[in-house]
């Protein structure tokens, strides 16, 4: 049935990386496994958060929403990119369309949010130590979390009506693995002046700005660090910002390069595997990166199964 905007509501083909067979038969492999380790690791980080007493912490609070972000976002697009390279046809419904495309841009602009949110956690953690409870407070934390979730539904819901209503005239290949912006935008008929003014706003409001924030917290709390004398403890932090610094320029800088740059600049080949760092390799890294080599998540999951197993020889 045709709309009034000339554009069919049928089913899209997502094209993937349809065009070299060989490749895309890696690519699904290696996607597969990072979606395995992106459920483990975030799966692991919701339940011990909410098991152990010892990590209700505003940190793991937001460590918490972030790997529910993470499930949620890669579980939006991941098994239906799956289910095209694998199965026998690639295309999805007009409505499954939609809600990927609004749920992969209002999951990814959360956390693009919170991410800032965590670096100004760690700083007041760092660098106010004897204020950090007083700062981060139950509250605040509530509503910077809550901020950050509202902001990403408004971004999502402005770009998701402005592209959806784009007349496409019954075009229906999608050049990605999933329904992105960037994607749609190019199968519509017109130039969008509108959307190109928004886009960019957003970008500035939900990359720009909280990648500099990260990156003046991280400063400030490198230079805070090096004042430490203990060598073995500075550089374990050093370590640790620089590890969390790598997944954030992974993070922020592809989307930066898919959203901010003109449409037409960007080469097919190029920005599919730009996407995939944002939403396959980053969501699978979080855990490793902010959680799992912690030693305070490590002593909360051996004194859960150390309680799982009293348990059960209580019972026996």
């Amino acid at each position: 049935m045709e709309t009034s905007n000339g554009s069919f509501r049928t089913d899209f083909i997502l094209l993937g990386f349809s065009d070299q067979p060989q490749l895309e038969s890696i690519i699904s492999v290696v996607v597969f496994i990072f979606y395995i380790v992106t459920l483990v690791g975030n799966t692991t980080i919701i339940l011990v958060s909410y098991l152990d007493t010892q990590l209700h912490t505003p940190m793991y609070f937001f460590l918490s929403n972030l790997s529910f972000l993470d499930l949620c976002y890669t579980t939006s697009i991941i098994p239906q990119m799956l289910a095209n390279i694998w199965g026998p046809k690639k295309s999805i419904t007009y409505g499954g369309c939609v809600l990927q495309f609004f749920f992969a841009l209002d999951l990814g602009a959360t956390e693009c949010l919170l991410l800032a949110v965590m670096a100004y956690d760690r700083y007041a953690a760092v660098c106010q130590p004897l204020h950090y409870t007083a700062i981060m407070h139950p509250e605040l934390c509530q509503k910077l979390v809550l901020t950050s979730w509202f902001g990403g539904l408004g971004s999502a819901l402005i770009l998701c009506s402005l592209t959806m209503k784009l007349p496409r005239y019954g075009h229906r290949e999608v050049d990605n693995f999933f329904c992105e912006m960037p994607a749609l935008i190019k199968m519509a008929c017109v130039y969008s002046k509108v959307i190109e003014i928004v886009v960019f706003t957003l970008g500035v409001i939900f990359l720009l700005v909280p990648l500099s924030l990260i990156l003046i917290s991280y400063g400030v709390i490198i230079r805070a660090v090096m004042t430490i004398k203990l060598a073995a403890r500075w550089k374990k932090i050093l370590n640790t910002c620089g590890s969390n610094l790598t997944v954030v320029t992974l993070f922020y800088g592809t989307l930066i390069y898919m959203y901010m740059k003109p449409q037409n600049s960007t080469s097919r080949e190029q920005g599919k595997f730009f996407t995939l760092f944002y939403t396959v390799i980053t969501p699978s890294l979080n855990p490793l990166i902010y959680t799992l080599r912690n030693k305070d998540v490590k002593s909360a999951v051996k004194r859960i199964l150390q309680i799982k197993k009293n348990i059960q020889q209580s019972h026996e």
